[in-house]
């Protein structure tokens, strides 16, 4: 028994170095946001009613206007400026997608099951209620056995209150592969602006298996 325990905890020491030596220098800081690739001055912000009120005289640039920003009818109360409704992993070999709803309990979501090496993209659903919002952010970083072993950040883009919900799409994905990356892997997510808002922060987690199950 004692050969078989000392053999065990060898191979979970051996798990543990390749974590630390295949990921070293790729993450950091949980909190330490991914670098901008590109610089950008945020110009000054401006409510939706002072964008309507510009120009009011040009009836071309009106109608632009509205065809840009839409015509709404904002939520009342205190529904959020920004409502992140649902999370999903889209695969390109064509299994069935995984849906989470971020609209309710957040402690009790899902571990989704994927397959080792399988291509996925990340599809966000939003709404935008009242004000036009710049530089949204999808912003994760994915850790395993207590390490940090990868992190991204994808720009979404600005967008003005609509009635209907919008999406993002993220570009394509690759869950880890081969036996030692199989085990389990918690993600912490947030949806944040240029403002540095966090409109919402999860974390869930998915498992890497050799085949769907």
């Amino acid at each position: 028994m004692l050969g078989v325990d000392a053999c065990e905890f060898g191979g979970q020491v051996v798990e543990l170095l390749w974590i630390a030596m295949c990921y070293r220098g790729l993450v950091g800081d949980e909190d330490d946001a991914p670098a901008e690739t590109v610089a950008f001055k945020t110009p000054a912000q401006k409510t939706l009613e002072e964008i309507r009120r510009l120009d009011q005289d040009d009836e071309s640039l009106v109608r632009y206007k509205k065809t840009l920003l839409g015509v709404t009818s904002s939520p009342q109360g205190d529904t959020p400026n920004v409502q992140v409704l649902s999370m999903t992993l889209l695969f390109d070999e064509g299994s069935p997608p995984l849906t989470m709803d971020l609209t309710g309990n957040l402690s009790n979501l899902p571990v989704f099951t994927l397959k080792e090496g399988v291509q996925f993209r990340i599809k966000i659903v939003f709404k935008v209620n009242h004000e036009i919002v710049s530089g949204l952010k999808y912003y994760h970083v994915t850790s395993r056995k207590g390490l940090n072993v990868d992190k991204e950040a994808f720009m979404v883009g600005s967008y003005g209150p609509r009635a209907e919900e919008q999406e993002f799409i993220s570009s394509v994905e690759e869950a880890p592969k081969g036996m030692i990356a199989r085990g389990h892997y918690t993600i912490k997510s947030r949806f944040i602006d240029d403002d540095k808002n966090v409109h919402l922060a999860w974390e869930w987690g998915f498992d890497i298996k050799k085949d769907w199950e």
